[in-house]
């Protein structure tokens, strides 16, 4: 069996709404590959968390900066994951200017999953009600986006596992492994 060490290993953006679970599914999945995990909300200037926690929509203008931090952070090249919501197909494209070889797992909880999540949870600023204006933008990953999507309405486990796994066939076949 050969092991590819994390620095071989593209960096993972981990994308979706609000309560997609992608802080959670990080950190797990961080964890179960020894790999680094940074929360992309943690990168969000000032400004853009005293809008949302305001309730307003954060505008394209309004995250380029941020996007191109975290973009910054993948460009290092250790394998690293954030966790992004890059719902737009022009924020994934940006991202890739830095890191062209990321892949982006797109965690896709059903409706409902979402609603219970967003109804118990506590975010320093991003209020459930921005919800509406996340699934509106959302553009899901087009063919020829290095991803996939990914159910994550299961156990945090099962989540990964199935990242995991996609990511080492993906990984197998561009590199001539199987």
């Amino acid at each position: 069996m050969t092991v590819t060490p994390p620095a071989k290993l593209p960096a993972i953006v981990l994308m979706g709404v609000s309560g997609a679970g992608k802080s959670v599914v990080g950190d797990a999945l961080a964890d179960a590959s020894g790999r680094v995990f940074i929360d992309g909300d943690d990168l969000h200037p000032a400004a853009n968390k005293e809008k949302m926690r305001a309730g307003i929509p954060l505008t394209d203008a309004d995250r380029e900066p941020w996007l191109r931090i975290i973009g910054e952070r993948l460009a290092v090249g250790d394998g690293v994951i954030v966790a992004c919501s890059a719902l737009k197909r022009r924020y994934r494209d940006l991202l890739r200017e830095y890191a062209p070889d990321t892949f982006f797992a797109h965690l896709d909880p059903d409706p409902e999953t979402l609603e219970q999540r967003l109804a118990v949870r506590v975010h320093e600023y991003m209020p459930a009600g921005l919800l509406g204006s996340q699934l509106s933008a959302l553009e899901p990953l087009q063919p020829d986006e290095f991803g996939a999507v990914f159910r994550s309405d299961g156990s945090v486990e099962q989540t990964v596992a199935d990242i995991r796994a996609a990511l080492a066939a993906d990984v197998g076949d561009e590199h001539g492994a199987g």
